[in-house]
């Protein structure tokens, strides 16, 4: 009777406090405040580099439909499904499910069941035979300084950042197969060409022979028309090599046996027309791994409440009842079944040799570090796009350049045919000139092949999805 003025003023606390609020993390403009406004980035501004681009429209979703390529759409979503890098992630984000889960069950009560018993069997059995029953008891601590709820607010933002980061790595996957197929696709168009190149060096090397037995030519002509013969086939050989390394890489992000068995297509996707990039900050509100470093500052901003209301008291409140009996052991005259009872426990570190302290400031570091990381990630994202446009602007003005060789070198091939129909020039000039213009069509196809690359880097880099939806992770 003496305890329950405490039990009661106990639970008149618990109820009294248990409701307090915990802070709310920094938002995500005051993230970016925090952790790029101090080194002079601005985010307002338009693309330095996409000067000649459209930053008004939205960012677009959907872009692996836009280069209209059915079989790199059924590979997309082969790897989507196979990918064992993928399941990984996919494992991550169910472990951060149950982490949730496992710190929610910190903020209710648990309850159990101890049972005892036994047989009666004579002045040798066990002493805890004597008695027999079972007893309920269920325990609750309440939250009163938000110490469990801090911690399972750090889970749920680790969760979310778990979710961002499989969605960026689903959109990763989904660019690198893309990219690996415009790469099959380019060697496999360079093993053409350089099989062509080979078949024109073999003609120079039998019109070098052909003219040296005419007594037109010399043996130091047939030793440079071999010479040039073995350089396109070592050249051949590479590009073959090349190409099927380039193909087994896409099947292992397709989860298939890397044979270099998969066939590609035969000529190279057309690049679709200009994207909308709107403005940096849109960017970064939309890219998945940026939406993920700041659920990374929430979390390290609900470990140091956690930390910090770590020092302060805890009350447990338990209560029970039970049924017992027994036929050795006589009871307590008045006795009556069931039993029951309440009470309250008080924990209150007083001195712990400085390590609650420690860990408050272990954790406001790990805060700071947070913070400090996602600036690196939104400075590199910045980079990102910026590389993007550059390069993507880059390459079409190199690929108008690389037309116009082509063009002219084939002009130059047909005047040189012509010389030769009238006996002005020999083949050899024939079939050197058509090895120019061979080496300018590869030229020509290697930009080509890049600049389908740098749009799927340019899409990725702003945060468009593959997809017609983009799901974010709550903010």
């Amino acid at each position: 009777m003496r305890q329950i003025p405490f039990i009661i003023a106990a639970l008149f606390g618990a109820i009294l406090f248990a409701g307090c609020k915990t802070k709310t993390p920094p938002s995500r403009a005051e993230i970016q405040q925090l952790a790029l406004t101090n080194n002079n980035i601005v985010l307002t501004n338009t693309w330095k580099a996409g000067a000649t681009v459209s930053t008004t429209n939205a960012i677009q979703d959907n872009w692996l439909a836009t280069f209209n390529d059915e079989q790199l759409n059924a590979l997309v979503r082969e790897a989507l499904t196979n990918n064992l890098d993928l399941r990984v992630s996919a494992a991550r984000i169910e472990q951060s499910q149950q982490y949730v889960e496992l710190a929610k069950a910190a903020l209710r009560p648990s309850l159990g069941v101890f049972g005892t018993g036994g047989f009666k069997g004579g002045g040798g059995s066990d002493v805890s035979s004597a008695l027999q029953g079972i007893m309920l008891f269920a325990s609750w601590e309440p939250d009163l300084w938000g110490r469990m709820r801090y911690a399972r607010n750090a889970a749920q933002a680790g969760y979310a950042s778990a979710q961002a980061d499989f969605e960026f790595a689903r959109q990763s996957l989904a660019a690198t197969t893309a990219k690996s197929w415009f790469t099959a696709s380019e060697t496999y168009m360079q093993m053409q060409l350089a099989d062509d190149m080979v078949k024109s060096a073999k003609t120079l090397v039998t019109l070098a022979e052909k003219r040296q037995q005419v007594g037109a030519g010399s043996e130091s002509e047939v030793a440079l028309a071999q010479a040039i013969l073995k350089n396109f086939q070592d050249a051949a050989k590479q590009v073959g090599l090349a190409h099927e390394q380039s193909v087994r890489a896409l099947e292992l992000l397709l989860g298939r046996y890397p044979g270099a068995e998969l066939a590609t297509p035969e000529s190279l996707t057309e690049l679709p027309g200009a994207v909308p990039v709107g403005m940096p900050l849109a960017s970064l509100e939309r890219r998945p791994d940026l939406i993920a470093a700041e659920r990374r500052v929430a979390a390290a901003f609900n470990r140091v409440g956690e930390a910090k209301a770590a020092r302060l008291p805890r009350v447990i409140l338990n209560a029970n009842v039970a049924a017992i009996s027994s036929d050795v052991v006589e009871l307590k005259p008045g006795f009556q079944n069931p039993i029951g009872g309440f009470g309250g426990n008080l924990v209150a570190p007083i001195y712990t040799g400085g390590a609650l302290q420690a860990q408050v400031k272990i954790r406001t570091l790990e805060q700071k570090e947070a913070v400090a990381q996602y600036a690196a990630a939104a400075l590199r994202a910045i980079g990102d796009v910026e590389n993007a446009l550059a390069t993507g602007a880059n390459l079409a003005e190199r690929e108008l350049l690389l037309k116009k060789n082509v063009a002219e070198n084939q002009r130059a091939l047909e005047l040189t045919q012509t010389s030769y129909r009238i006996g002005k020039v020999d083949l050899r000039s024939v079939e050197q000139q058509q090895l120019n213009a061979y080496s300018a069509r590869l030229a020509e196809l290697r930009v080509q092949s890049e600049q389908l690359s740098q749009r799927v880097n340019l899409h990725l880099a702003l945060g468009g999805s593959f997809e017609t939806h983009t799901n974010n992770p709550p903010k």
